[in-house]
């Protein structure tokens, strides 16, 4: 053989799986045996305590129901000392017979009849009978539920697998159980030693992975044992072997999996390396190395490939450059369309209206009285501010664009700046303004005149966009050191899609084609922009209950 590999150079597979069967396969084989074995200890052991345990447990749970039982009736016939009417004992009978769950009867016996009858209670009728002297001769007696007490018993061994069994110590015969299977029971006793040790868990049995345990009772007479079930066994023992062996299966098949992926990502990326330096032979410089990487990938053959590949992305970056300036021109473009279709939709109204009444007011072929010049220069002086506001929206974007909004922070009651707000509001409609900010003198830290530019904008645009004969309401709430002023009005329900988009830029709720109120799309993106540079922030709502409602979220000062 050693001559064989002298003559013949092994491959890089050969190689790994020869490394394989003498590095993992034949350590891990023996290892899963040692540990098998370790588990198998530990599991045994942690049985026989557990069965101990539960011996003791159940030891415990009868005493303290003997215990239990003896006070409760001598307590029920010191009571009866101070009754002298039969009528009068047996309601108080009856009174204590509700209040113990465990009791079935609990009735004075004055006949040997009577009393033989309970006598002939038998455990296998599901009866327990208890009987008490009382001082003028009669019997107390006290018939329990066995069924009721056995749960109680076991009621804290529900979860555990294991069988137990309690024996009348004086009949022999079987009290209580848990779980009971009749061949495991007579298993059970056929495996019980002749001589027993009294008040003390003694463990016996014959499968050393089933261990069985007894605890003979002295006082009351009982036998209690507990045997670990054949599932048990299975389910721990068999289970946990199986599940190494499967472990270790797992782990050797991934292994030689992992080694598989290593070994062809090896050759993949050999080939590719290869390929592109034939590639760079025959002068194409814009070939790519597609590694096929993980952690197994050796350094070198990555750096080789990045630093190929370094040269190309270099080319790539400039074009992503170039594709990015592409992009802002194509934004820049779209927003000057926007910016003009705005300026020519928006601004040829209010131009209109103060060439009209100014021709009208220069002309001198007719006479026009004063109220009719008075209502001319208004219209022209509203108009004109109008334009004002508009282009004061247009010239206040690159500010909020750029972060370069100067701001005069002070500290202002909100309800006068509300009330102030309302006042500059153009409400040409003469729609209601609710105002339940006007007793809220919480102060804010923010900028007086950007404050009240926020407001105007959100109060008139509550107004362009409310329904007829409906309210614009202005209210207030506190909440984690900040004030929500919210602003709503009645409207049908905004979809969700287009509620997100009304903080862009030329958005408005209705299109160009359905356009029925004024304005350059811009209110929102400007109140936000300024919100937020003042710390704050604002949310939409729109649905049902309330309509359209914006509520603002500012720090108190």
């Amino acid at each position: 053989m050693v001559q064989f590999f002298s003559k013949r150079r092994l491959k890089i597979a050969e190689q790994i799986i020869i490394v394989i069967f003498f590095a993992v396969l034949i350590p891990m084989t023996i290892s899963g045996i040692i540990i098998n074995n370790i588990n198998q200890q530990s599991t045994r052991a942690q049985f026989r305590s557990a069965a101990v345990l539960i011996s003791k447990i159940v030891s415990e749970e009868i005493d303290v129901f003997e215990q239990s039982i003896n006070n409760e009736l001598n307590q029920v016939i010191s009571t009866l000392d101070f009754y002298k009417n039969p009528a009068q004992e047996q309601n108080y009978l009856d009174t204590v017979l509700k209040s113990m769950p465990f009791y079935k009867e609990l009735v004075i016996v004055n006949s040997k009849e009577k009393l033989e009858q309970y006598q002939a209670y038998n455990v296998r009728d599901n009866y327990g009978v208890f009987f008490r002297k009382l001082k003028d001769g009669r019997t107390l007696v006290a018939v329990l539920d066995m069924e009721t007490l056995k749960t109680d018993w076991f009621k804290t061994l529900t979860e555990d697998q294991r069988q137990i069994y309690i024996i009348d110590g004086d009949t022999n015969e079987l009290f209580a159980s848990s779980k009971f299977n009749q061949q495991d029971y007579e298993e059970c006793l056929a495996q019980l030693p002749k001589n027993l040790i009294d008040n003390e868990p003694v463990i016996f049995g014959n499968v050393k992975n089933q261990p069985l345990v007894y605890y003979k009772k002295t006082n009351p007479n009982a036998l209690i044992i507990v045997n670990t079930t054949e599932d048990m066994k299975k389910d721990t023992i068999d289970y946990n072997r199986d599940k190494i062996i499967l472990s270790i299966l797992i782990t050797i098949f991934s292994v030689f999996f992992v080694v598989g992926l290593y070994t062809s990502y090896l050759y993949i990326n050999i080939r590719q390396l290869f390929k592109a330096i034939i590639a760079i032979s025959k002068g194409n410089y814009e070939r790519r190395i597609r590694l096929l990487t993980n952690i197994f990938t050796p350094f070198e053959i990555v750096f080789l490939g990045t630093e190929f590949n370094r040269m190309v992305n270099q080319i790539h970056k400039s074009y992503v450059q170039i594709k990015k300036k592409n992009r802002e021109l194509k934004q820049l473009d779209e927003f000057r369309s926007n910016m003009i279709d705005t300026v020519s939709h928006e601004f040829r109204t209010p131009l209109t209206s103060i060439q009209g009444y100014t021709s009208r007011l220069l002309r001198q072929d007719i006479e026009i009285d004063d109220e009719t010049k008075q209502k001319s220069l208004k219209i022209i002086k509203r108009q004109s501010e109008r334009l004002k506001r508009m282009i004061e929206d247009l010239l206040v974007i690159p500010d909020i664009e750029g972060a370069k909004l100067n701001f005069n922070m002070v500290n202002i009651p909100i309800n006068a700046v509300i009330e102030n707000s309302i006042l500059l509001v153009k409400n040409d409609s003469g729609k209601e303004i609710i105002n339940n900010i006007q007793e809220c003198s919480t102060e804010i830290l923010a900028d007086n005149d950007r404050i009240e530019q926020v407001f105007v904008n959100l109060i008139e645009n509550a107004i362009k966009y409310s329904k007829e004969d409906t309210p614009i309401t202005l209210d207030y709430e506190i909440e984690n050191n900040k004030i929500i002023i919210s602003v709503q009005n009645e409207y049908d329900v905004i979809p969700r899609e287009k509620l997100k988009t009304l903080f862009d830029k030329f958005t408005r709720l209705d299109d160009s084609t359905t356009r029925t109120t004024r304005g350059t799309g811009l209110g929102l993106y400007i109140v936000k922009g300024l919100i937020e540079a003042m710390n704050g922030e604002i949310r939409l709502y729109s649905n049902e209950n309330c309509g359209f409602c914006v509520k603002v979220y500012m720090p108190i000062s």
